[in-house]
């Protein structure tokens, strides 16, 4: 048996991952940018920061 590596013609995406071209296209696919903490209820009602 040999021990040769196993190569394959075309990386997949998880290794090379393409970012979007276009920031529409990204929008359309995942939707708005969201921040990382949710805002409160006060937040929501008062718009307070």
């Amino acid at each position: 048996m040999t021990s040769a590596p196993i190569r394959s013609s075309k990386p997949d995406k998880w290794s090379n991952p393409r970012p979007h071209t276009d920031a529409a296209t990204r929008q359309m696919k995942y939707g708005r940018i969201r921040p990382m903490e949710e805002p409160g209820l006060l937040e929501r009602w008062f718009g307070l920061r």
